[in-house]
């Protein structure tokens, strides 16, 4: 099994990286922000995870390892193959599907591209014993609800859930608490 690769970034794809190891051209399947912050010709270090399949090897490639564990729990979720697990990750942060699974958030996991609501439901399920809570009910009331409005608030104008918590998470911590302020705040970061 590849557990780890390091190399440079020789090319950049639609959805995965060729990166060069000693002398060989490896694609590997990333998730969207990986993607997006590679630059060719640099060196990178990722945690990977090989799918054997009778027709393919695959490798995907991960910037931590619980991003990597994660990818592992989701392929253990009824009707989740390695391309769906990827997309949740490159949709959606490891803080936002904790907040969507233990601060009742379901909804959160049905915005990925590829995952429908039963499924969503499935991962739910799944997900609530292998992951643990950590602080993650600080966490939610850190973001309390007038940042949950400010995420619907983004994806229903049209950016992803990726770029709405980017912009949440950019908005000082001494804002003002108020929705529309919070919204137009976030708005400047998306822009």
């Amino acid at each position: 099994m590849i557990a780890t690769l390091r190399g440079e970034i020789s090319q950049i794809e639609e959805n995965a990286l060729i990166v060069e190891v000693g002398g060989v051209g490896l694609r590997v399947f990333v998730p969207a922000p990986v993607r997006a912050n590679a630059t060719a010709g640099e060196m990178l270090f990722l945690f990977t995870h090989l799918v054997v399949r009778e027709d393919a090897l695959t490798i995907y490639g991960f910037e931590s390892q619980a991003d990597r564990d994660l990818f592992h729990i989701l392929l253990g979720v009824d009707g989740v193959g390695p391309k769906v697990a990827l997309s949740v990750l490159s949709t959606l942060t490891l803080d936002t599907i904790q907040r969507a699974i233990f601060g009742g958030e379901e909804e959160l996991l049905g915005k990925v591209p590829g995952v429908g609501k039963k499924t969503a439901q499935k991962m739910a399920l799944h997900l609530k014993d292998k992951l643990q809570p950590l602080d993650t009910l600080a966490r939610v009331a850190a973001f309390a609800d007038y940042d949950s409005e400010v995420l619907a608030a983004l994806t229903s104008l049209g950016y992803s859930v990726v770029e709405a918590q980017a912009a949440i998470q950019a908005i000082p911590k001494d804002a003002p608490k108020e929705v529309e302020e919070r919204l137009r705040v976030a708005l400047q970061h998306v822009q």
